[in-house]
């Protein structure tokens, strides 16, 4: 099969690449705003250079995607969280361009990445089927802008075209080979990953519990997607939910209960004064977005977790602590000196122009 898998650099891209390239049967096109200088995955993917954020992508991407038996849409963004027309400009409107370029070049299926992000809030700590409402948490950007994402979907539904579209809705997904990424978009520069080692107390409040899964979990069920051709949407979660308490036992620390009402306050604080670069808006989702039942995927895919959600969490924070990356400008290795020639050169990260 051909295969165009636009953020093919990231997160999970990266693990869809390693999924899809061990079954050496297919022609896989990887779509960045900044591709890889070394071919990653032994010269089987043929790189492409599109920023989604500018509606000259749409001709790269249909010249991407002609001949394509699926698109796999994985292409967001998380920083710079100061610039909220940028974020939306990516995700929104990117996810509109890939879209128009799908319809112009006639693929027949479309694989979206969602999250969980996209759900309103819950009610409790049941986990919701892919049935729950998909209008996202207020206070959140990202979750609204998931949400807005499906609406898009919803419309190209609508209109006719004829295109088989899959939702995939994971929790929060992690590998250890993102743990630089992650330290340089939820750190300040100054920050070493050393002091991970370090955290004596977590000071947060007892009640979140998120769901969380692991990338190459998450890369095995868009593969049986895409190779099944079944359309819909699909929760992705492992057991069991990711807790307080559970962070602070995978850091070491004592977990110790502040309330919410004095912790957002804090962090909000924070995030204006440019002290940290992750916005209320990741907290608020913390408490107000529910916890997923993946049984669909379960029983229409096949699908079921390798790795459980603790697992994960001490694999990614591992992944912080030695600062590990892979061969790609998003997931490169972090450093505090190159964080903060990065700081003096193109500003913080949480408001850095993009080259």
């Amino acid at each position: 099969m051909r295969i165009a898998i636009t953020g093919a650099s990231g997160n999970i891209g990266s693990a869809v690449l390693r999924r899809f390239t061990a079954d050496g049967e297919h022609q896989l096109i990887g779509i960045a705003r900044r591709i890889p200088e070394i071919e990653p995955n032994g010269g089987r993917v043929e790189w492409v250079s599109a920023d989604l954020t500018k509606d000259r992508s749409v001709a790269v991407l249909g010249r991407a995607f002609a001949g394509a038996d699926a698109v796999v849409h994985l292409a967001w963004g998380f920083q710079p969280s100061h610039d909220l027309t940028y974020l939306e400009e990516l995700g929104v409107g990117g996810t509109g361009r890939v879209l128009s370029a799908v319809a112009a070049a006639g693929v027949p299926h479309v694989v979206h990445m969602s999250s969980v992000g996209a759900y309103s809030a819950k009610r409790d700590d049941t986990p919701v089927d892919e049935s729950w409402p998909t209008d996202g948490i207020p206070s959140s950007r990202y979750s609204l802008h998931k949400a807005a994402a499906e609406r898009l979907l919803d419309r190209h539904e609508q209109e006719g075209h004829g295109t088989l579209i899959s939702r995939m809705r994971p929790g929060i997904v992690g590998q250890r080979s993102a743990g630089s990424a992650l330290l340089r978009y939820g750190l300040p520069a100054i920050v070493p990953a050393a002091l991970l080692d370090h955290i004596p107390a977590l000071p947060l409040d007892r009640r979140p519990a998120v769901p969380m899964v692991h990338a190459d979990d998450v890369a095995d069920a868009i593969a049986r997607v895409v190779e099944r051709r079944t359309g819909g949407a699909f929760n992705l979660a492992a057991d069991p939910p990711i807790t307080t308490r559970r962070i602070a036992d995978a850091l070491g620390a004592r977990p110790i209960h502040v309330p919410s009402s004095v912790v957002r306050p804090l962090f909000s604080a924070a995030w204006h004064l440019r002290l940290q670069p992750v916005d209320t808006g990741w907290l608020d989702m913390a408490f107000a977005l529910p916890l997923l039942d993946s049984s669909r995927a379960s029983r229409e895919l096949g699908w079921s977790p390798r790795v459980d959600a603790t697992s994960v969490l001490e694999e990614v924070l591992a992944g912080m602590r030695h600062r590990d990356a892979d061969a790609t400008p998003v997931l490169r290795r972090r450093s505090v000196a190159g964080a903060m020639r990065d700081f003096v050169t193109r500003g913080p990260v949480d408001q850095r122009n993009r080259p």
